[in-house]
């Protein structure tokens, strides 16, 4: 690549993403690393953690500050602003957080209601991305949420009135829903003022409840023909209200509001994973390593406490491993990816013909050495980003 500039690391941005495995009622469609929170007590995690943090820092020398901080889970809202803050001191004293970084904490509404929001904000939460999933109560019953749609727009409204940015995570293309409806419910979404939307189609995981009862003919997940029409109906409301997609499920009024954090996974930046089962990706003396945390809680902690924490799960990439996924990522932002980046890595020209077919059927275009998607051809992701994988 031009300049000297490597194609993949830290000057993509450096996050650390935490994992807080704990929720007080398992979804139906989630197949995340999630348990039962019951009556735990949370301190031996967080003190886990904090660990895990500090053991990171002689393995990643070369590292500066930390750009952002995403408490995801989970439930990391289950946490208390000064656990918060005990995580946040780790990061800040291991390798510093700049002035200005990101730093989310994922929530559900009845989180928000129950939160000292304050109190969050001043251990140094910025934004709070709420897990609304939808805004009728019939949704949200089959979703198996422990909120209505009252709660889950007031929770809104008290977290924007004390962090500048706040998110919300929506599920569409739920078995039965009809374009009108959707649009209906988008609309009263936006209503709500928040800055940010994550909107998702459902899917229908192997091993969830959701995914054994599609299996077994309970429920009928929605067409892929219906699914793309309300996936195309959502740009076109987003888009109308101010909130253009800069990724295939995310939209933003700006700039400002755009997730800094999820971005330095789609531009294949760095970020350590700590926590039950968190993922990440470091790049150390050039070469690109993946890492995952052990799953469960208890081997957790007792492996931090035997000081073999962090990445020694660690598996190094092969040069076609890494250009794939800089190509992957690359391709789901707005903002596209430097064909030049995968080029250096895999050594393997991107085939410039079929971005030219691509290009005539409205899905792609080039600008430069950069290659974008269209709203239309983002809709094909995965078909694309597979004919022109390395």
């Amino acid at each position: 690549m031009s300049g000297g500039v490597a194609p993949f690391g830290p000057h993509f941005g450096f996050g650390l993403y935490i994992h807080w495995p704990y929720c007080t009622r398992i979804c139906p469609y989630c197949d995340f690393n999630v348990y039962a929170a019951k009556e735990r007590d949370g301190g031996p995690l967080v003190d886990a953690i904090a660990a895990d943090i500090h053991a990171h820092r002689p393995r990643l020398p070369q590292h500066g500050a930390l750009d952002t901080v995403y408490l995801g889970g989970g439930t990391p809202a289950l946490l208390r602003p000064d656990e918060i803050g005990t995580l946040l001191r780790a990061a800040s004293d291991t390798f510093g957080i700049r002035s200005g970084a990101e730093i989310t904490l994922e929530a559900n509404p009845n989180d928000v209601l129950r939160a000292d929001l304050p109190g969050l904000a001043r251990a140094g939460v910025t934004r709070l991305s709420i897990g609304v999933q939808s805004l009728r109560d019939a949704s949200l019953a089959f979703l198996g949420r422990d909120h209505d749609a009252v709660s889950a727009a007031e929770a809104v409204r008290r977290a924007l009135k004390v962090f500048p940015s706040v998110s919300i995570d929506l599920i569409y293309a739920r078995p039965t829903q009809t374009p009108a409806s959707w649009e209906a419910e988008l609309k009263d979404a936006l209503a709500l003022g928040a800055p940010h939307l994550s909107l998702y189609e459902l899917t229908f995981e192997p091993k969830t409840p959701f995914g054994l009862a599609a299996t077994r003919g309970d429920i009928k997940p929605m067409e892929d023909d219906q699914q793309a029409d309300l996936y195309e109906l959502t740009q076109s409301v987003t888009s109308a209200a101010g909130m253009p997609a800069y990724e295939v499920s995310n939209h933003a009024a700006s700039k400002d509001h755009q997730s800094r954090h999820n971005l330095i996974y789609w531009r294949s930046g760095d970020w350590i994973g700590v926590g039950p089962g968190a993922h990440g990706r470091l790049t150390v003396n050039g070469a690109r390593y993946a890492s995952i945390a052990e799953r469960r809680p208890e081997p957790y902690i007792a492996g931090v406490q035997a000081l073999q924490s962090g990445w020694g799960d660690a598996t190094k990439l092969e040069a076609l491993e890494i250009a794939r996924e800089i190509l992957a990522m690359g391709l789901r932002a707005a903002e596209g990816v430097d064909l030049r980046r995968v080029e250096a890595v895999s050594g393997v020209r991107v085939s410039r013909d079929k971005i030219a077919v691509f290009a005539e059927k409205g899905w792609a275009e080039m600008v430069g050495a950069e290659l974008r998607l269209t709203p239309a051809g983002r809709l094909l992701t995965d078909a694309l980003t597979a004919e022109l994988s390395p």
